[in-house]
């Protein structure tokens, strides 16, 4: 086992947490949704990769200084590794210590969104996604297409349409073609791009009518 395993190995022996989750009820589209989200960001506290990284996450969790922000940042090096395990249970720990702050706590939940999805689980990704935006005291941008590409991957087409049509009316000439996915959607992988490209034709091809 690598140096970078052998350490996230013993997080995961030091974590207890478990993560639990129920289906998710989705609301209806709002008409528009104009708003940036300073949580809907990969956080990032420290730069670097392999070992060297891995141990300044760990020093930073036990010393407190932006513990949540490592921690989350540790979950997706686990995740990336591979140790889905572990990397819910440490955004399971992130959440539980962002609790009292609720701006950092949407950003938890936005972050274990995208890695539960490329885990395959894209019900329970949805349902973290729900509750960042749910929280919010905006409508923000990123939340059609998300919750679109999410809906898609679940096979409910013709919800994910609509919310690919919330996006299409709030911004028209960005999202009523594929052209423009790199720039919009800088994090997302290209089979998540495709995914939303089929959801685009979908909604090309019988646009639904507001409301």
């Amino acid at each position: 086992m690598s140096v970078p395993g052998k350490i996230l190995a013993s997080v995961l022996l030091a974590s207890g947490v478990a993560t639990a989750w129920a289906a998710p009820a989705v609301p209806a589209p709002q008409e528009f949704y104009f708003d940036n989200d300073p949580a809907a960001t990969p956080m990032v506290v420290v730069q670097g990769e392999g070992d060297d990284l891995v141990a300044q996450l760990v020093k930073l969790r036990e010393r407190g200084r932006r513990a949540v922000e490592a921690t989350v940042q540790l979950a997706s090096v686990a995740g990336t590794q591979g140790r889905a395990e572990l990397a819910d249970q440490l955004y399971g720990e992130a959440l539980k210590e962002a609790s009292a702050q609720a701006s950092v706590a949407r950003s938890v939940r936005w972050n274990y969104g995208w890695h539960l999805l490329r885990q395959g689980k894209a019900e329970a990704a949805l349902g973290q996604w729900l509750a960042s935006a749910g929280s919010a005291r905006t409508k923000p941008s990123w939340v059609p297409p998300t919750y679109a590409l999410a809906l898609w991957r679940l096979g409910q087409k013709q919800e994910a349409v609509q919310w690919y049509a919330a996006a299409v009316r709030t911004e028209p000439t960005q999202w009523n073609t594929t052209a423009n996915y790199g720039q919009l959607l800088p994090h997302w992988r290209e089979d998540e791009r495709a995914s939303l490209a089929e959801v685009q034709q979908a909604w090309a091809a019988a646009p639904p009518a507001w409301p």
